[in-house]
């Protein structure tokens, strides 16, 4: 069993897609909001206050706007960081 000590170091993997990730998908796709949250199934002010981190989103929020974006053609990067089409 780690330290207290050890178990601060641990650091939790960011949500892929991350809000940035999310907004370039959107560019590269040629999609608005409204477009994205109907096909992910989730509110166009849900998917703005991600976008913006104005608040986290629910980790089933992000598993719908990651499978929506991968069925239209995005690609993630196992960094977490890199996005790309298809």
């Amino acid at each position: 069993m780690p330290s207290p000590d050890q178990a601060r170091k641990i650091e939790l993997p960011s949500p892929v897609p991350t809000p940035v990730q999310v907004r370039q998908a959107r560019a590269s796709l040629q999609i608005g909001q409204r477009e994205l949250a109907r096909c992910a199934g989730i509110s166009v002010s849900t998917l703005n206050a991600y976008e913006q981190g104005k608040r986290p989103a629910f980790d089933s929020t992000v598993a719908r706007l990651r499978q929506t974006l991968e069925e239209l053609g995005m690609i993630f990067g196992e960094d977490g960081h890199t996005v790309s089409r298809k």
